[in-house]
């Protein structure tokens, strides 16, 4: 008896080893700078209305914003150098999930803050917007 597809396909996708090495690669420092009121509680909103990266399937550009809220601890971002960090994606093939998680890690990373929340919002691609949001917590 034959098993019903469920219509989904991972294998033989073509989507295999786009992704690899995201985990490892090399982005440009992000810099931070000593916050002078480490024992307040609030929070820094960033928002980067023109985002761009690349479709790794299809190889054209994808158009996004990126929100960030952070509550600094000791450190807060350094705006030029984040910046140049998000520019480093405009021509590199990357999914919309590992784009997030990626910004996430990284930033946290640097900037060792009390909570961070980071989102994606993609433009329509084939109609369909994608939002993407992952949250740390220390």
């Amino acid at each position: 008896m034959r098993k019903k597809s469920s219509g989904f396909r991972v294998q033989g996708s073509g989507y295999e080893g786009l992704q690899e090495n995201i985990r490892n690669l090399k982005t440009p420092k992000i810099e931070v700078w000593v916050n002078q009121y480490p024992d307040k509680d609030y929070t820094i909103s960033l928002e980067v209305p023109e985002f761009t990266c690349i479709c790794p399937k299809t190889g054209l550009p994808d158009f996004a914003t990126i929100k960030i809220e952070y509550a600094p601890a000791k450190y807060c971002l350094e705006l030029k150098s984040f910046k140049l960090y998000t520019i480093f994606f405009r021509n590199l093939g990357i999914f919309h999930e590992h784009l997030v998680n990626r910004i996430l890690e990284d930033l946290v990373a640097a900037v060792k803050p009390r909570r961070m929340k980071v989102a994606g919002i993609f433009n329509p691609r084939g109609g369909i917007t994608t939002t993407v949001t992952r949250e740390y917590k220390k």
